[in-house]
């Protein structure tokens, strides 16, 4: 039977080898000397991908960052989620520890778990998105009042006025504690988020 010389096996379609020979192997890693590496794959330079373009396709004349605006919808998205997911695992937690102690067993249980599951779950999600439904507007109205000038001052005011707003009707005292737990909370985040700018200025002084 015949074999084939560059492989070693019968018509070189099992243990293929390849040297330095084959001219299917000879591709160039660069395209000129002192040009960027090729792609031994594609065989292109990458030198003509323009790599510090963003990744999203903006309007004309408009900002290359999203706004408060586009990042509302995720906001109040991933609120209502969150919220879901939490009430569903206190709801869980609750329903095993009241359906143990009255004796549910069966179908009985299973039903009466899904109704705490269901209820704890969609009124926390319901009051998480309400929530990032006001921020969001209000940080809209701060960030178009100030002539869409974005800073940490529009954070913190729509977190204070979120919690004022959302308290409002449960009384003075209690509003002025929804809106301190506002004022807290996006301090906490506004640290959190410029840690890096804290650092810099405290090396820079001490």
């Amino acid at each position: 039977m015949a074999m084939d010389n560059r492989s070693g096996s019968i018509f070189g379609l099992v243990n293929p080898s390849y040297g330095a020979s084959d001219p299917g192997m000879n591709v160039p890693l660069t395209s000129n000397p002192g040009l960027s590496q090729l792609s031994p794959y594609l065989n292109f330079d990458p030198a003509y991908l323009q790599t510090t373009q963003p990744e999203f396709i903006a309007l004309e004349g408009a900002s290359q960052k999203r706004g408060r605006f586009e990042l509302a919808f995720s906001q109040i998205g991933g609120s209502c989620l969150i919220g879901a997911g939490l009430g569903g695992a206190q709801g869980l937690y609750g329903g095993l520890q009241e359906t143990a102690a009255a004796g549910h067993t069966g179908k009985i249980r299973r039903t009466q778990l899904i109704n705490y599951l269901m209820k704890r779950g969609s009124a926390s999600a319901n009051t998480l998105g309400v929530v990032a439904f006001m921020y969001s507007g209000l940080g809209c109205l701060l960030y178009y009042a100030r002539g869409s000038h974005e800073d940490d001052l529009n954070t913190a005011g729509a977190a204070t006025m979120t919690g004022l707003l959302y308290k409002s009707t449960a009384g003075l005292k209690k509003c002025a504690v929804g809106g301190l737990i506002g004022l807290g909370l996006s301090a906490a985040y506004i640290a959190f988020s410029s840690r890096d700018k804290l650092k810099d200025q405290y090396a820079h002084r001490f």
